[in-house]
């Protein structure tokens, strides 16, 4: 693994860590404070922010790795982002809420919007990845 790779996956990382924090403590925020049942008092949740840092950094690895071991032939990199960040959304975005949904007592229209902003996400990740990851230019 070569410096690029350490690179992607800290972008990838950090980007993450932005797009979780624009949709879940921005755009879902006010949902979420309507169920104070199901989630960590603010005052608490600050004690878990390297969880987060983790999980995070763990993404852009995973998303580094993932699409270096399946890089597609060629400079383009918006097609294969998108079709990229289709699957990583429905092999793990969709399934995971859906999964919260049916253990977790989550308001049907609560879900929808996390499966809506986070397949986004999904989606951007991935052609941030395909960008970070092109093949070299010939010479």
């Amino acid at each position: 693994m070569n410096k690029y790779f350490w690179i992607s996956s800290g972008v990838v990382g950090v980007a993450s860590l932005m797009l979780g924090f624009v949709v879940h403590a921005q755009l879902l925020h006010a949902d979420y404070a309507t169920l104070p049942n199901l989630f960590r008092p603010e005052a608490e949740a600050g004690r878990y922010f390297p969880f987060m840092l983790l999980a995070h950094f763990s993404i852009g690895l995973g998303l580094t790795w993932l699409y270096r071991r399946s890089l597609p032939v060629g400079r383009k990199f918006l097609g294969p982002g998108l079709s990229f960040g289709v699957a990583v959304a429905v092999a793990m975005t969709v399934p995971m809420y859906l999964f919260y949904y049916a253990v977790q007592p989550m308001p049907g229209a609560v879900v929808m919007k996390q499966i809506g902003f986070d397949v986004l996400g999904a989606v951007l990740l991935g052609v941030l990845t395909a960008l970070l990851n092109r093949p070299p230019k010939a010479s």
